[in-house]
């Protein structure tokens, strides 16, 4: 297939995700379910997401690459057995949260490989078995999924409309955290759409959201946005909206307190940091940060990071005079 009939399908199949009925019409399955050959219980369900946050820890701190074809394997040799057993309603809805969230993860770590296809039918499946299980917050993490694919692929009205369902999604949750992702999604794609004044709104409403997150965060994907991770994606949200100075600023911010304990993290808001510098005219700023960042990137397996790398190499050819970048594009080549 050629890339532009592939994108064409793939907005498609991104949009198909919404048109699901309604979560409580889809709960047929995780109704006291008799006769299945495996019976599953809360072990089964603690066994799944016990699985889920080592998996997502591995591909938190290495990307994506290193650890999808175990998460497959295991969805499709364990997890999978599970959904088809006997259990009681309230053990199926929970089983069907834990796979969504597994499921969602696979899909995380397709899209950081680099597999746009697979993550999209892996975040689809996500948002079914959330909407099967009852679960608003894992429904609008899978949207928010697909939402952040449609920006990658270039799909602009179609992201805007993925994260305005994702939000509308989260109305009812109380979780401050989760609306602040949710929120900050919307920016993002109405930034990059050209259309400052949901960017500005959203990115406002994220502020507030998160500034009134407090306690530790819960199990789920959503509930672990951080303070430092919003500051990350807000100060490439102002980029977007042209102002460099907030966005410096945020993502230093995003340093001190975020992706100090994440390799892949901390690596790719040093790259983003070198590019706001370098538009900011600090030469200098740029190529230290640009060299923390292939410091950091080294082991990672992430087309995030490969993109970043690419970005940086082919900004890097116009400063080939200035002192240390040559030395830097050599080592920058270096990483696979």
């Amino acid at each position: 297939m050629e890339r532009r009939e592939f994108m064409a399908a793939s907005s498609a199949y991104a949009l198909a995700a919404l048109g699901l009925p309604d979560p409580e019409s889809l709960l047929r399955r995780v109704r006291v379910k008799a006769g299945g050959t495996v019976r599953v219980g809360r072990g089964e369900v603690a066994a799944v997401r016990k699985m889920t946050k080592s998996l997502g820890d591995v591909a938190a701190e290495v990307g994506g690459g290193h650890a999808r074809k175990v998460a497959v394997r295991y969805f499709d040799d364990e997890v999978s057995t599970w959904l088809d057993g006997t259990w009681s309603e309230a053990i199926g809805r929970e089983m069907y949260a834990a796979a969504s969230q597994l499921v969602h993860l696979v899909g995380w770590m397709s899209q950081d490989q680099g597999d746009p296809d697979a993550a999209q039918e892996y975040y689809a499946h996500s948002f079914r078995l959330a909407s099967e299980a009852g679960d608003a917050e894992l429904a609008a993490t899978a949207l928010r999924g697909l939402a952040v694919q449609a920006i990658d692929l270039g799909f602009r009205a179609t992201a805007v409309r993925i994260a305005e369902d994702c939000v509308n999604h989260a109305k009812s949750l109380d979780d401050h955290r989760a609306l602040a992702y949710y929120q900050a999604t919307l920016a993002n794609a109405a930034a990059i759409d050209g259309d400052r004044r949901t960017a500005t709104a959203s990115l406002a409403a994220s502020q507030t959201s998160i500034e009134r997150a407090s306690g530790a965060p819960g199990e789920s994907w959503a509930s672990h946005y951080s303070i430092g991770r919003w500051a990350h994606e807000a100060g490439m949200i102002l980029a977007q909206l042209g102002d460099f100075d907030s966005a410096q600023d945020h993502l230093h911010h995003a340093l001190e307190i975020h992706g100090l304990d994440r390799q892949r993290t901390r690596a790719i808001v040093l790259a983003d940091l070198g590019t706001v510098q370098l538009r900011q005219g600090d030469v200098e700023g740029a190529v230290a940060s640009w060299g923390d960042f292939v410091d950091c990137a080294d082991g990672i397996k992430s087309v995030k990071i490969q993109d970043a790398l690419h970005d940086m190499r082919a900004r890097l050819f116009r400063l080939r005079d200035v002192p240390g970048v040559q030395e830097l594009g050599e080592r920058a080549s270096e990483l696979k």
